[in-house]
């Protein structure tokens, strides 16, 4: 057992998966500070200063001055603004995740260009083609 785990881990793509798995955790940060630092006060801009973390809705039928105050209260809360933050979030991270994608098929697509340049053109193959073989059979059947 301790074998197959050994070649589990060895496999090129766990290590490549591990990899992405902390990069991700670590651009998570980056996407937040975006959202968080960036686009929320532009969108607060336009909106006349509203704040989409702070919406939420007690179910319990209370009022509460902040989203943290109805929570500490063990109140059971719709956290609207914070979905809407992540829905945001998701938009954001698909639209990068895309960039990078197209980035990096358009810098394979010229590596390819660039190898087939250099390679010199196939060359022809010498001799007769096949449609020359199978004229050359036909004229013969027609002489015998």
């Amino acid at each position: 057992m301790i074998k197959e785990f050994k070649d589990f881990i060895a496999k090129g793509n766990v290590m490549d998966m591990a990899v992405g798995i902390i990069i991700g955790a670590a651009f998570t940060a980056i996407v937040q500070s975006l959202v968080g630092d960036i686009i929320n006060p532009i969108i607060a801009l336009f909106t006349g200063g509203i704040d989409f973390s702070g919406w939420f809705y007690a179910l319990d039928g209370n009022e509460y001055a902040s989203l943290s105050a109805a929570t500490e209260a063990g109140a059971p809360v719709f956290a609207i603004g914070k979905f809407i933050m992540a829905v945001i979030n998701f938009f954001i991270i698909a639209f990068v995740v895309f960039m990078l994608v197209k980035m990096v098929n358009r810098a394979k697509a010229a590596a390819i260009r660039e190898r087939e340049e250099g390679q010199p053109a196939e060359a022809t193959p010498s001799g007769p083609t096949e449609l020359d073989v199978l004229l050359e059979i036909r004229d013969t059947l027609k002489t015998r």
